[in-house]
């Protein structure tokens, strides 16, 4: 079956040339140079839209029909900070005589999200105020007065020997990882970096063993430097995904070109499953039953830095291709994109940024989960935050007010006052779909019926009819050639994953059996 999504769009290719192996498995294994999907153009991609919302017929409490198209980004305007090409040269020349500082593979990764307007109302890396208000309020307050949700500081650091090249200048140039010229930071602010402080703040330990702060925190400079960015071209990483990496723009133009009515965000870094794919096609029931009349779900893998025992983004990719394929998702009302930002592993204070960017790519409602953004703590035997938590902090995190509370189910009434262990709450609500003005819990988590042999939603009144299948214990089945139980997840997809970890132990074998001979 040939699958066919109109998502493809045509742009002008950076010089930026990034190497995938210092993130990835090594580049050898890569599939293909070419996009997994087969894609047509989208047409002109400008953003003109005014906000309003209308009333729909037929739904309880007369609730809000909000064309995704028509929802405000944060700040009221979508940042876009790419030079247009008239002003390319002149300014590629400006930026050439300047201080250089050079980034890194991550660095250029939060290039790429603060120049296509995810981090909007924000317009460079932050400046010492926005960083203060970031790291202790979680937020960022705008010229008119009003908040806006910023729970993860987007800094670049510096070392000494790059602080004392700058001096007093008061503009600076930024190189990619290879040298290629990418753009500028100006009205630059220096400030120190204050690592420990940081890291206790946004990840609520200092605990070694966080891939993040390992990453790009501890080997980072001691000085942050913040401005307003300008990029000469659109980030690419010639990948073979790039038409993937669809802007805020371009989304809210497709959303359009769609006609939709709701957009509803499934944020993933790991193989979409038949229990993922239950809950959002159940969404996607439950929004219909509710009056819209074309719901269009946003798949959005994120793309950015993820750490080492995490499945590679061109296999998730090749891997959510044929659950389209196979038809567990339908394509006609699925939108997949890559989300570019990297991944911290932050929890309840990164699973903010995460609804908070997808407010500004467009799109009304936000599907969380258990324990989003989670990972088991670096040196315990536990989960590193409470995984109740983070759908929680989702109804009441400042710059995110919009978020009411409103029930899909009469017996499943869920209010700010009862988010606590009770019997919806810590058995039969997993994933909850937060619209950006209404709130509205999902079915309960969705696990393996061994009775019915497919996933299902889990039903209390005959818990032992049910199996838990996590995340690693379905790794563990790919690496171990084992196949996951009938119903777990469509064949095309898991054979994917079994075909990756057979290239990554035909890898590690290479090297003894060379030996041998």
């Amino acid at each position: 079956m040939s699958l066919t999504l109109k998502l493809h769009v045509t742009t002008t290719t950076s010089h930026l040339s990034l190497n995938t192996t210092s993130f990835q498995r090594p580049i050898t294994t890569l599939r293909t140079t070419k996009p997994i999907y087969h894609s047509n153009p989208l047409s002109s991609l400008v953003y003109k839209h005014k906000p309003t919302t209308t009333m729909p017929h037929g739904s309880a409490s007369a609730s809000l029909t909000i064309k995704s198209s028509l929802i405000d980004p944060d700040g009221g305007t979508l940042v876009d900070l790419v030079v247009p090409e008239s002003e390319r040269r002149s300014k590629a020349a400006e930026a050439e005589a300047l201080p250089k500082v050079k980034l890194t593979r991550i660095d250029v990764e939060w290039v790429h999200v603060i120049s296509e307007g995810w981090a909007s109302p924000l317009r460079g890396f932050m400046k010492e105020e926005e960083y203060l208000q970031s790291l202790h309020f979680n937020s960022l307050r705008v010229k008119d007065g009003s908040v806006v949700n910023m729970s993860l500081p987007i800094v670049l650091a510096i070392d000494d020997e790059t602080k004392e090249r700058i001096g007093k200048e008061t503009n600076v140039g930024l190189v990619g990882p290879n040298g290629d010229l990418i753009g500028m930071l100006r009205s630059i602010d220096i400030y120190k970096h204050n690592k420990e402080e940081r890291i206790a703040r946004t990840w609520g330990t200092t605990a070694p063993g966080l891939p993040y702060v390992e990453k790009a925190i501890t080997p980072a400079g001691n000085w942050l430097i913040g401005g307003d960015l300008e990029v000469l071209e659109r980030i690419k990483y010639n990948d073979g995904l790039d038409n993937y990496r669809l802007s805020p723009k371009q989304l809210r133009n497709e959303f359009d070109r769609r006609q939709a009515d709701a957009v509803f965000a499934f944020q993933l870094r790991n193989p979409v499953h038949n229990g993922h794919a239950l809950l959002m096609n159940d969404t996607r029931r439950r929004l219909l039953e509710m009056g819209y009349k074309n719901p269009i779900l946003l798949l959005h893998p994120l793309g950015g830095f993820t750490k080492k025992d995490d499945v590679p983004l061109d296999v998730r990719m090749e891997q959510h291709s044929k659950v389209l394929e196979d038809g567990v998702l339908d394509p006609e009302t699925t939108i997949v994109g890559i989300f570019p930002s990297p991944m911290h592993y932050a929890g309840p204070t990164e699973v903010q940024w995460h609804a908070k960017a997808r407010i500004n790519a467009g799109a009304n409602f936000y599907i969380v989960g258990r324990d989003p953004a989670g990972m088991g703590h670096p040196t315990e035997k536990r989960d590193l935050y409470d995984p109740d938590h983070g759908k929680k902090i989702l109804s009441m995190a400042p710059g995110l007010e919009k978020l009411n509370i409103l029930p899909f189910r009469v017996s499943e009434i869920v209010t700010i006052s009862s988010l606590r262990c009770n019997s919806i709450d810590c058995v039969a609500s997993d994933f909850y779909l937060l619209p950006f003005l209404l709130t509205l819990v999902v079915d309960p988590v969705a696990a393996y019926d061994t009775v019915e042999k497919k996933m299902a939603f889990f039903d209390p009144s005959r818990a032992k009819d049910f199996l838990f299948i996590s995340g690693t214990k379905m790794r563990n089945y790919a690496k171990t050639g084992e196949n996951p139980p009938d119903g777990f997840m469509c064949p095309g997809g898991w054979q994917v994953l079994v075909n990756y970890y057979e290239s990554l132990q035909t890898e590690e074998s290479s090297p003894q059996q060379a030996v041998k001979c």
